[in-house]
């Protein structure tokens, strides 16, 4: 609204997503503005300043010096999984509220660390799930209470890793936890958690490497099944050697609804199914899901909605990925234990 004020963001981490959606998001921003960049490259930090009319660029150990600042009320950490936690904890021990990219860190144990940090010093922490706020996923979610019983989903989001092109840090566990799952299966896990509300309690996967070459310290894929307290079964996959694709696929005894492409977010999605024996599509063009979760944690922050996706979201996410990963290493169920 004019004259309304504005919750001012520091981004942290200039890397491709924040280059390409989180730091063009403000612009389209109702309840959020820009304040000021960090990023461990001065010269890219000052670049990006004077392009979208920052008023700060801090290098990262001038992170202390960011945190300081009056103007900045939140942070958005777009770094790698494995430097999230770092940042966060000195966030929270500043009192800024975080909202952090996913997977929320690279580790279980970091994530906890994280969820514990910000409730201990009174800050809101948000994991960055887009699909909460896009209206093609909001849509289905609405559709899934009309399916009656579920007993099965299936989901997948794959792309291909290409060497020298994609980003070299998803190949080190150190930075990204893992492979496609912790990039882009977490995807698969949360979204069909988040439309029946409701948390797995066992996991059953295999991983496997084609190539052995690239993929040596990380999966190169891996599908997994895990199994709810109320019977539902979610199937899902995961590959760094396929074209970029996804898709959820929700089958109830009153009907089926299906989410395609679920989880990019440059193209029209199109939800269509058949619920009491009636038909039905609907397309939902692109739009900037960034500036909406972004304004979704400033409204948060103001106390004007819960924070959702919180951490201990997040953080769900992660004891999962963690359970998927151990059956696929010893070969047998896994219980998830929160």
């Amino acid at each position: 609204m004019p004259g309304a004020r504005k919750i001012g963001y520091a981004v942290v981490g200039l890397g491709l997503i924040a280059r390409n959606s989180v730091l063009p998001a403000f612009v389209h921003c109702q309840k959020a503005r820009l304040v000021a960049l960090v990023s461990r490259d001065a010269r890219k930090a000052a670049k990006l300043k004077a392009r979208y009319k920052a008023g700060y660029a801090y290098g990262t150990t001038e992170f202390d010096a960011c945190l300081r600042n009056p103007e900045v009320a939140a942070v958005y950490i777009a770094t790698p999984p494995g430097k999230h936690e770092s940042f966060t904890v000195r966030a929270a021990a500043a009192k800024k509220h975080v909202l952090c990219e996913k997977p929320l860190a690279a580790t279980a144990a970091q994530s906890a660390r994280m969820v514990d940090a910000c409730r201990r010093e009174g800050v809101l922490l948000m994991t960055a799930y887009r699909k909460y706020f896009e209206p093609g996923s909001v849509y289905l979610k609405s559709l899934v209470k009309k399916l009656g019983r579920i007993d099965m989903i299936h989901t997948s989001f794959s792309e291909r890793f290409r060497p020298g092109r994609s980003q070299a840090w998803l190949l080190d566990p150190a930075m990204a936890g893992g492979g496609p799952l912790m990039d882009l299966g977490v995807y698969c896990v949360n979204t069909a958690r988040w439309l029946v509300e409701e948390h797995p309690m066992e996991a059953v996967a295999e991983s496997w490497r084609h190539n052995s070459k690239i993929f040596r310290n990380v999966e190169e894929g891996i599908r997994f099944s895990l199994r709810f307290p109320s019977g539902l079964r979610v199937l899902g996959s995961s590959t760094y050697s396929a074209a970029m694709s996804s898709f959820i696929f929700v089958q109830g005894s009153q009907g089926w609804v299906s989410l395609s492409p679920a989880f990019p977010y440059e193209n029209t999605r199109v939800v269509c199914g058949n619920i009491a024996q009636r038909s039905f599509e609907r397309r939902f063009h692109p739009l900037d899901e960034f500036a909406l979760e972004i304004d979704a944690f400033a409204s948060a922050i103001e106390g004007q909605r819960p924070v959702e996706p919180d951490g201990l979201e997040g953080h769900r996410d992660m004891v999962i990925l963690h359970a998927i990963y151990e059956s696929a290493k010893i070969g047998r169920a896994v219980s998830i234990n929160y």
